[in-house]
This record gives C-alpha cells, structure tokens and sequence, in this order.
C-alpha cells in the first residue's frame, strides 16, 4: 500500500477543486444508489417514503391549479414525479443517472403515468419557454452546484416557467456549520458501495467558511494502489444570500418556509 499517495489524497484541496472520479454515473456505484434510493427505511439518496409522500402535498398545496405541467430535475428514480402524476398532473424527470431514468421509465410505462423521462445533465437541458406551471429541485440538490453552475440554472428555468409559474427548491441553512463537517472515517470491504472488489475508504470534510461550504470527500483506494477521488461541494445559504440570488434572475413573489415537515421527518 502507498502510504504517501494516500496521504496526498486526503490533502485539503483549493476549493472547488475537482475529483477524479464522478460518482453518479459510475455503472457499479449507480446500482448501488438506485438501491438506496428505492430503500424505504433510510434517509439517504432519498427521504423515506412517506417523508416523500408529505413533501408532495406540501408542494402541491402551494398552487390552487388542478393541472400542472411539472419539471423535477434531478428527479432520480421518479420517486415524487410519480406520485404526483398519480395525482393527475403531466411531469418532466430529468436525471443523468442512466440506471435511475431507465428505472423510472419503465415504472411509468407499467403504470400508464403521465411522465416523460430525459437522461441528461440538467445544466445542459434545453426544452422551450414558457411551457411548466412548476420546476422543483429536492433534496438540497440547488446545494451541491458552484456558483457560476447555479447562475445556469436558474436562468433556465426562469425560461422554462410560465410567467405565473412556481419554482420549489430545498436548501441547508447556513446555521452551526462546523457541527456539520461531521468526523473522519473509514472503510475497508472486499466488496461494498464504492467497488464490487477490495477497497480502502477515507472520508472527511473540510469547513470553507467565507465561502459557506462544506466539502465532502471520500478518497477509494483498491489493491492495486488506484486511487479515486469524489468529491461533493455542498453549500449552505442564508434568506439574503437565496433573495440577492433569485432577483438577479427576476424570480419574485418569493417566500421561504423552514420546518415544512413534522418533526421526525
């Protein structure tokens, strides 16, 4: 084992340094969050169930129209795209995870739902202006994106909304952030989430606080001495930061709820 190579691995890095490694589109590690993803139980990949289940009411209750045209991006499996095309609205999933559309797609197919699924990036998405009632973005998901990848986005989806549309998004507040670096860890397996073989795994995280983000980090090494690197650059903002961001790009009318869902959740 190359110790020193480990060690350079787990340097802290400049901020929004890249991995070397992406973790959503791997083939194996996919698998592994497609799992996780549909596991009921855990708050990981997705929130449990019936957390899923209140959150699309809760977004549902905020319009008073019967009939959406809804863009989830990052929508994952489908998990709230079909629920709420079981309500009778028209949904767009987009995800570029291939094991996850190819999932949703096929649980639409079987279940005659109203949803049409996109495999890309949604940084990269182009569809036409003025088409959904409603964009949504769960699951801090607006978080993990640098700022110039944020200023994308929300120009486009300003485009895709309806002059009255609604764009829903989740996010973690600024509050405590040292208590949210969490400790080191790691892991040794002949064969689990990172690798279907032997593997070393180091995490840890690192406070960039002028910034406000946290870095995520997990260095995986196999046998062979290989070393990949993920990392997950995950913001936190303030009511100001999100309001100085979201008129910028002419979104107004806006208001921010914390504690949506009952406690537990």
């Amino acid at each position: 084992m190359n110790i020193n190579k480990i060690v350079q691995s787990v340097k802290r890095p400049a901020l929004y340094e890249p991995g070397t490694a992406q973790m959503w589109t791997d083939e194996y590690i996919s698998k592994q969050l497609l799992n996780i993803h549909l596991n009921p139980e855990v708050d990981l990949a997705s929130r449990k169930m019936k957390t899923i289940e209140r959150t699309v009411d809760w977004i549902l209750a905020q319009t008073d129209k019967k009939r959406l045209d809804i863009l989830d991006l990052g929508c994952g499996p489908g998990l709230y795209a079909e629920k709420m095309a079981r309500k009778g609205h028209r949904v767009t999933g987009v995800d570029f995870s291939g094991e996850s559309i190819d999932y949703a797609g096929n649980r639409a197919k079987e279940n005659n739902l109203d949803i049409a699924y996109i495999k890309e990036n949604y940084l990269h998405l182009e569809l036409e202006e003025n088409r959904f009632d409603l964009v949504i973005l769960i699951y801090a998901d607006f978080g993990v994106l640098r700022p110039e990848e944020r200023e994308k986005l929300l120009l486009r989806i300003h485009k895709y909304l309806k002059p009255e549309g609604l764009f829903i998004f989740d996010v973690l507040n600024d509050k405590d952030m040292e208590k949210k670096t969490g400790p080191k860890g790691w892991e040794v397996s002949e064969k689990g989430f990172w690798k279907d073989r032997p593997y070393l795994a180091l995490s840890d995280a690192y406070l960039y606080r002028e910034e406000k983000v946290i870095l995520y980090q997990h260095a995986v090494m196999d046998e062979l001495d290989n070393v990949e690197i993920y990392r997950f650059w995950t913001h936190f903002f303030s009511h100001t930061d999100l309001t100085g961001m979201l008129e910028k790009y002419a979104f107004h009318k806006l208001s921010y709820s914390e504690d949506v869902l009952p406690e537990g959740d």
